[in-house]
């Protein structure tokens, strides 16, 4: 009997003692434990050395819980907030004018896009092509081609700088050399892709821009500067006129050059300038306001909401 009680004892001895352990640990990994993981993770030719660079890296990369928690929650917000301001900044299509920010104008913001149509000697009706959706070799989006398809859908741009001959209006008739220079630019940017700096609205809802003729192999082409050179315009000269990173006295040497040449409107025997002709028409003038004049300085929320919105 005594044998075989030491028996058991025995072997009860011998099997392995279960402890129960109580998993305090979550189920999933955060993204700064997988972080912590990659870097902690020593390959076999350099032990000592990677353990010693995981070893540093865990130092400062935070264990508790509830910290792992809040900073991956601050990641996430600043992703999809930033995720939101670079579509609506870089990716989102402007519609027409009224699309327009302040904030753009501010900012002088680059655009680009086609243009649909040139109804005057110096604007244009600009369709807004964002993203890599518009050309080869990621098209999947096409540009409208229809009158109705492109209602409400394109910016009405006024070439920044320059002034053209104008044209017949409300039964007014039309200034020397204004036919000229309206088909000039309609050969010469219609159907083209543009790259356009906003700098303005004027008083009939248009966009005051710099607008850049796209080449592919080559700088693009400054379409106010090209429109002086070749004589189909002189330069503005209202009040509150833009003239790009050129400057008036720029132009108005490019202008001189296309004088003494006699290109264009200076073939003319007798040239009126535009501003006169539309003086002696009793034609309003343009107004050219920059978006900044008489505005308030804005909070520090209020400037965040209008570079989330673009």
């Amino acid at each position: 009997m005594e044998s075989s009680s030491i028996l058991v004892c025995s072997h009860q001895a011998n099997r392995p003692v279960r402890r129960t352990q109580k998993n305090h640990e979550y189920p999933y990994a955060s993204p700064l434990e997988n972080i912590t993981s990659i870097f902690s993770s020593p390959s076999s030719s350099s032990a000592s050395s990677s353990t010693s660079k995981g070893s540093s890296i865990n130092d400062w990369i935070p264990k508790d819980p509830v910290v792992v928690g809040i900073i991956s929650a601050a990641g996430a917000t600043c992703l999809t907030l930033g995720s939101i301001a670079g579509y609506r900044r870089y990716w989102r299509r402007i519609r027409n004018a009224n699309s327009v920010t302040s904030g753009m104008l501010d900012r002088k913001t680059w655009i680009r896009g086609v243009v649909t149509s040139v109804g005057d000697g110096d604007n244009l009706r600009l369709y807004h092509t964002p993203g890599p959706f518009f050309r080869y070799p990621f098209k999947i989006r096409s540009i409208p081609s229809t009158p109705k398809e492109l209602k409400d859908e394109t910016i009405h741009i006024r070439i920044a700088g320059v002034d053209a001959p104008e044209n017949a209006h409300f039964g007014q008739p039309a200034q020397p050399h204004a036919k000229e220079s309206l088909e000039w630019l309609r050969g010469t940017i219609l159907g083209k892709r543009m790259r356009c700096q906003l700098l303005a609205k004027d008083q009939y809802n248009r966009i005051v821009a710099v607008p850049y003729i796209n080449r592919l192999l080559w700088f693009d082409r400054p379409l106010p500067l090209l429109m002086l050179k070749e004589g189909m315009a002189v330069v503005y000269e209202a009040g509150g006129a833009e003239y790009g990173p050129w400057g008036v006295e720029k132009m108005k040497s490019i202008e001189a050059q296309a004088r003494s040449s006699k290109k264009g409107l200076w073939s003319l025997k007798k040239f009126e300038h535009p501003s006169d002709f539309k003086a002696r028409m009793k034609r309003p003038d343009e107004a050219r306001v920059p978006s900044t004049a008489g505005r308030k300085s804005r909070s520090l929320l209020r400037r965040i909401w209008g570079w989330i919105r673009g």
